[in-house]
């Protein structure tokens, strides 16, 4: 049977029986689109680095404690599993997130002025942040590659070359077509991607 012809759950029924290699496998299939997913989020490269190989232990150790059930969407389930250590890592980092001052220990995230405009700024910037991913979804497959290895991912342009197979005027090409796709998604839905 040829590698892409075995479905995610037939890998992971043959890691559960003993088969190492399933796993791995399972893990070159979804690496990438796992690590961009959480790299588009925490815009991190450390983090994220940290954040994917955590996911993949919690799979690991899912799958060998028997908590997937074969429903056919073993991707859409790591990818759960990911977002959840994403938002446990944001609710850690805020609490640890105290800042005072020296002489008073007085925190400024107290104030109630600072809170609501803090909070105010945080939910626009969250929202402008899911238009965009929204947008760089409704963008062909390669031109979505060459937005997030560009923008998200901190490569260049040869790199990305190197990386998708393509000369670097094709990538270029791509990035200048995925920002005219862009542009006009933009204005057709009048959306407002403007931070203030």
């Amino acid at each position: 049977m040829k590698q892409q012809e075995i479905t995610d759950n037939e890998l992971v029924n043959q890691f559960i029986a003993g088969n190492q290699q399933a796993i791995e496998q399972l893990i070159m299939r979804h690496k990438r689109k796992v690590f961009t997913y959480i790299l588009i989020i925490v815009r991190n490269r450390e983090q994220t680095e940290d954040l994917f190989q955590e996911t993949f232990l919690k799979v690991f150790k899912s799958l060998k404690e028997g908590k997937y059930t074969d429903d056919g969407h073993f991707l859409n389930w790591m990818m759960r599993i990911a977002h959840n250590l994403i938002i446990d890592n944001v609710r850690k980092e805020k609490r640890l997130k105290t800042v005072s001052r020296d002489d008073y220990d007085y925190d400024i995230f107290n104030q109630r002025k600072f809170h609501e405009s803090y909070s105010e700024q945080v939910v626009v910037r969250n929202e402008v942040e899911h238009d965009v991913r929204r947008l760089i979804e409704k963008l062909p497959e390669v031109q979505k590659q060459v937005v997030i290895m560009r923008h998200f991912m901190d490569m260049s342009f040869k790199e990305i070359a190197e990386e998708t197979s393509v000369s670097i005027n094709t990538a270029l090409g791509r990035m200048r077509y995925a920002l005219i796709n862009m542009r006009r998604i933009i204005n057709e839905k009048q959306m407002n991607l403007v931070i203030e």
